[in-house]
């Protein structure tokens, strides 16, 4: 099984499918090894017809089963120094490298190598494989598909996402909300700055705006709080604007996310900035210019996953790897939407979360083996 998931791997990473670019060659050659494996597969394209989600069924068509979910895009290999062609997979020392070998089509490999073992088993309720577009750039995928599937009647018990964990056990994280705000002002002549509407001005003040709800947040932290840093958390990523020293810059945009640990906290962020916004930066803004405006884009906005006292996929992982030691995470995945949609989850799966991203990204034969350990008894818990 092992050396099927590695010749797997090697053509899921064959498809450079960053996030900005299409995945459909991957699902496509998917599906049709899926189907072969007699799994009932499903795509669902996007709007644009350029990417697509993945819901494939091995098994009876009843409620109860179990999601096994993973990404198909993956972050950029630009001005990055690989020693290997990262679309490539090369072994090294036992570790098998190329981009998203950890993050996460090594997962996704091992998921898709079941599908034969699955088919020919005797399953007494069905295990589902769930893969997306666009999670690296705000779960745009899952956001579009799980409310399709839950309009088609489906109801799994429990969902394993195999975000890279080094096969530990995750059972919460952060949210993730993305946003970009563009400031609207009035272009002029740097000589005369009270006839303008500096954009670049204005967005200042809002980031000074943000820091301090940022600090704000650090009071708000819930009691028992096991994350770390343990409050809500506050990134501006990015602030452009402007054209040359003597212009005064009639457009500015501004990148930030927050990453919240309860949801009161993003309400209490968004509210805050909405009143300074309508109370103080547009009637200063209007002023000079009444055509003035502040609009912001809502890129993303991730439900964090809850830890839960009551957790069945926890629980049987944890039975399946022997190890019954939960964390929680920072980092955001699409765990918290499969909770919206009222099953049990948990976060495991092969690789680290320090290898993600970076060049030279690996993930070891010794941890697919384990991956591939504990999908098989997920096999077995669903033909009990």
């Amino acid at each position: 099984m092992l050396r099927e998931t590695e010749a797997i791997l090697a053509d899921l990473i064959s498809f450079p499918t960053v996030s900005s670019d299409s995945n459909l060659d991957m699902m496509a050659w998917m599906a049709n090894w899926l189907e072969h494996h007699g799994a009932k597969v499903e795509l669902f394209a996007d709007a644009s017809g350029a990417k697509a989600n993945m819901f494939a069924t091995i098994g009876p068509d009843v409620p109860g089963g179990v999601v096994l979910s993973g990404h198909s895009d993956v972050v950029p290999v630009t001005d990055q120094v690989w020693h290997s062609n990262p679309f490539h997979l090369t072994e090294r020392d036992d570790l098998l490298l190329g981009r998203g070998a950890c993050d996460m089509k090594g997962f996704i490999a091992a998921a898709v190598a079941m599908a034969d073992p699955l088919s020919k088993a005797s399953l007494k309720r069905p295990v589902h494989l769930c893969f997306t577009y666009d999670e690296e750039v705000g779960c745009m995928g899952a956001r579009a598909l799980l409310p399709e599937l839950e309009r088609r009647g489906y109801a799994p018990r429990m969902a394993i996402v195999g975000e890279p964990t080094d096969m530990k056990i995750i059972e919460g994280h952060k949210g993730c909300c993305e946003y970009t705000c563009r400031f609207h002002g009035l272009e002029g002549h740097g000589s005369a700055p009270a006839r303008g509407v500096n954009a670049v001005e204005y967005a200042v003040r809002y980031v000074t705006r943000l820091m301090t709800l940022a600090e704000q947040l650090k009071a708000r932290v819930p009691a028992n709080s096991r994350f770390d840093p343990p409050w809500t958390t506050v990134n501006v990523g990015r602030l452009h604007g402007g054209v040359a020293h003597n212009v005064i810059p009639g457009f500015a945009e501004v990148d930030w996310e927050m990453r919240p640990v309860q949801s009161g906290d993003a309400h209490f962020v968004k509210d805050a900035l909405e009143a300074y916004v309508e109370t103080e930066l547009l009637p200063a803004m209007r002023k000079v210019n009444p055509e003035a405006r502040i609009e912001t884009q809502v890129i993303g906005e991730v439900a964090g996953l809850e830890p839960m006292s009551d957790n069945a996929a926890r629980d049987l992982v944890a039975q399946l790897t022997g190890d019954d030691a939960c964390g929680v995470v920072p980092f955001s995945t699409e765990g918290g939407l499969f909770q919206e949609m009222g099953m049990s989850v948990v976060i495991c799966g092969p690789g680290s979360i320090a290898q993600a991203h970076k060049p030279d990204e690996f993930v070891s034969r010794q941890q697919l083996s384990q991956c591939l350990t504990m999908l098989e008894g997920i096999g077995r818990s669903v033909a009990a």
